[in-house]
């Protein structure tokens, strides 16, 4: 993935996690790619994944990757787990099924 024109590109202290504006928010992610660092946490530690298969999903991703991954989920660790908490299906429920249901109850057929 190449950066798009005008987007400052912010190292986050680890060698292969970047921020860059407007992509997945500006929050972290593997460099080169769109994979955010959230998810590869979320897969871990949510879903049980062993780093071989997270590398099976993702076969463009090397080991180095994924343990940078991880590694900067633990020196971030309250930062990450906000955003695993707003990207889970349970916070869309709190949060986004009311205004669902409000929209297509009030919306005209």
């Amino acid at each position: 993935m190449s950066v798009p024109r005008n987007r400052q590109v912010q190292r986050a202290g680890h060698r292969h996690i970047v921020k860059i504006e407007g992509v997945c928010g500006g929050e972290a992610i593997i460099e080169g790619t769109r994979i955010a660092v959230w998810r590869v946490a979320d897969f871990y530690y949510r879903v049980g994944l062993s780093v071989e298969e997270i590398l099976l999903d993702w076969d463009a991703l090397t080991p180095a990757q994924v343990f940078d991954a991880l590694a900067y989920y633990h020196d971030h660790r309250e930062e990450i787990d906000r955003l695993r908490w707003e990207n889970s299906y349970e916070y869309w429920k709190e949060h986004q099924a009311d205004a669902a249901a409000l929209y297509y109850k009030t919306s005209p057929e």
